[in-house]
């Protein structure tokens, strides 16, 4: 029985904590071995209305904040990095229509329709041709008679076979600049997909993300209002590096929870005695203690913005979330790798319940995710100007 729509926060998280209990971790490794989208988890997460916990309450939803919805990927991805990867994406795209389209008819419709129907929407910013940087895009939206067409190339599109929507970033119009971009929801029946390559990957495998080519039309009430500049920088930027951060967090600390599970059998072997792997594990637990705290404390002042988004657009806060990303991204597969060390050759092995094979794979997509290098290049040119108030 699918539950009500407008839950607490907490009521929220706690549906999330059963969800990864009984459903996300049963079906993990498999999902993982056969590279199969986590359809289990996201079934469950629809009947627990998990799928609009980001939409406003007043149209129904969750209406839950940013730490909030951080939480609850860090829980899901204790037992599934793929999981917890999909439903952050989707709350990504879901907080880019509610705080940038909330107003509009079309999209305050669509968003009571993500709470009535628990759809799933997929994000399509990367592009072929432009190196990797999402605020820049070759294909363009034509508009004509109140309609849009649109083709673009897509090197990568998480679960776009098994979203029914997808918000796609695209320049403006045909004689646009390549930075001058809008993103535009298209729906279910109004879009093709045509695979242009498959998804075999090393880690992260049930996020399912192969490059298509995607052609599509509809309505022109779906392009979301004003630019992708601005809507990237108040919201695509700073939920994508809190949310993708709080998955990564959370790979990392259920390798540790598998570390100290081996510590504590190898106590038991040797009573009275402190395992000198036990020395290891507090070093790893303070880092990993580490890595949450900066995530926790980025997602609560950003929420303590309110409905202020002037200071989002600064160079204070763009260099703080680089550093988010680019500091959790490196430090969780350390961690990962520390979690390897303590366990030993139970860590390595796939069909051990100790088992940190999958978690080493997952996490070390973190610094590909828009990838560290371009990050820190933008930021070092910021911190040529920048100066700390």
């Amino acid at each position: 029985m699918r539950q009500t729509a407008s839950a607490p926060s907490g009521e929220l998280l706690a549906r999330t904590r059963q969800i990864a209990t009984d459903v996300t971790a049963t079906h993990a490794a498999d999902v993982d071995a056969r590279s199969r989208f986590p359809a289990e988890t996201l079934a469950a997460a629809r009947d627990a209305q998990l799928l609009s916990a980001a939409v406003p309450s007043e149209l129904g939803g969750g209406g839950a904040a940013l730490s909030q919805l951080a939480e609850m990927v860090f829980v899901l991805a204790q037992a599934c990095g793929s999981s917890a990867m999909v439903m952050a994406m989707h709350h990504i795209q879901v907080a880019m229509i509610a705080r940038h389209g909330r107003g509009a008819p079309a999209f305050d419709a669509y968003l009571r329709e993500v709470v009535d129907k628990q759809r799933l929407i997929a994000s399509v910013t990367s592009e072929a041709g432009v190196g990797g940087d999402t605020r820049t895009s070759i294909c363009a939206v034509q508009r004509e008679q109140g309609r849009f067409t649109l083709v673009k190339d897509a090197t990568t599109v998480s679960y776009g076979e098994h979203a029914e929507d997808l918000l796609i970033t695209c320049r403006r119009a045909p004689d646009a600049a390549p930075s001058d971009q809008v993103a535009v929801l298209v729906r279910a029946g109004d879009y093709r997909l045509d695979h242009q390559g498959s998804w075999d990957a090393m880690g992260m495998r049930g996020t399912c993300s192969p490059a298509f080519r995607i052609s599509c039309s509809g309505p022109e009430s779906q392009i979301l209002p004003g630019s992708f500049a601005d809507s990237s920088a108040e919201t695509m930027v700073p939920y994508s590096h809190i949310l993708w951060s709080s998955v990564w967090a959370g790979i990392a600390a259920d390798a540790v929870a598998r570390a100290a599970a081996a510590v504590r059998a190898e106590a038991r072997r040797t009573p009275g005695a402190t395992p000198p792997t036990a020395v290891r594990l507090a070093e790893t637990a303070v880092e990993l203690q580490t890595l949450r705290g900066h995530v926790a404390a980025t997602a609560a002042d950003f929420d303590g913005l309110g409905d202020r988004r002037d200071p989002l657009a600064t160079m204070g806060w763009a260099l703080r979330l680089n550093h988010l990303k680019v500091g959790v991204s490196e430090a969780a597969p350390r961690v990962v790798h520390k979690a390897l060390q303590i366990i030993g050759l139970q860590g390595y092995k796939n069909d051990s319940p100790l088992s940190v094979a999958r978690h080493y794979r997952d996490v070390v997509s973190a610094s590909l995710m828009v990838a560290n290098d371009r990050i820190l290049s933008k930021s070092a040119s910021m911190l040529l100007v920048h100066k700390d108030e």
